[in-house]
């Protein structure tokens, strides 16, 4: 009789989840636990990475706290995760920070536009700088980043959101570029809208708003990224690195004001 499990994808391997206690990271920790992954959460939300532990079963997922833009804190989480696990082979760069949709450039505030660099961009530098340290000497892994629509598109987000997401996109291909010779894999994942609080808060939208999709009747879940996500992190995917993987629904590619393909159709 076949196995209704589902196949580990990521059996005996090791990875951490920056951002991993809600949202996107969140539903890529239990992706991962589901596919057979030890996991590290890496969190300023003690309360809801705990929880979210406590759920999944400790033997599974662990919580350690940190703040991504402290060079310090990263480190931590990675030589934790090596004293624990003795390895790491995914570092999913989640973690992320959004400022207020202040729509003229004058509005915007120097410590604002910098706050968001320093999470959602020197984060992820760190982040990847860090695994790589323990990457490089056993010649393996994957990282990766998830990034945004914003990463490729101009007018859907802050200056300074938009800026990092292109940013790490940059910082994706250069560190691929470098680490190719380890054979440590790097890309960045860019979805569209999804409604977590992060992005409700900031479109001004409920959890039941319907976003923009070119795939009619779709919508795009936070599973979608973490389905992607899994990819990434698996050995399906062992010869892409430097990729930035569009998860739009094909969004990025459509006016959808105007155009042969409008829709809806007038």
């Amino acid at each position: 009789m076949a196995s209704t499990n589902p196949i580990a994808r990521l059996a005996n391997k090791v990875a951490i989840v920056t951002g991993g206690a809600r949202g996107i990271g969140e539903c890529i920790v239990r992706s991962f636990v589901e596919h057979g992954a030890k996991v590290v959460i890496a969190d300023i939300r003690d309360d809801l990475g705990k929880s979210v532990c406590e759920d999944i079963g400790v033997g599974q997922v662990c919580f350690i706290h940190c703040d991504v833009a402290v060079e310090s804190d990263i480190e931590h989480v990675v030589n934790a995760t090596i004293a624990k696990y003795g390895k790491l082979d995914i570092m999913v760069n989640n973690a992320g920070i959004i400022d207020e949709p202040k729509l003229s450039i004058l509005d915007n505030d120097k410590s604002d536009f910098e706050r968001v660099i320093g999470v959602n961009l020197t984060g992820v530098f760190l982040g990847t700088k860090h695994a790589a340290r323990v990457m490089i000497p056993n010649c393996n892994g994957s990282i990766i980043t998830i990034a945004s629509v914003a990463s490729i598109t101009g007018g859907c987000a802050s200056h300074a959101y938009t800026s990092s997401k292109h940013g790490v996109v940059g910082l994706t291909k250069n560190a691929a570029a470098e680490l190719g010779k380890y054979q440590i894999r790097v890309n960045c994942i860019s979805p569209c809208v999804i409604p977590t609080v992060i992005a409700c808060q900031f479109f001004n939208i409920d959890d039941t708003s319907s976003v923009y999709s070119n795939l009619k009747g779709k919508t795009l879940e936070a599973k979608d990224v973490a389905n992607a996500t899994l990819f990434l992190a698996s050995d399906e995917s062992g010869y892409i690195s430097g990729h930035n993987m569009v998860v739009d629904g094909g969004y990025s590619v459509l006016n959808p004001t105007f155009g042969l393909f409008s829709w809806p159709p007038k």
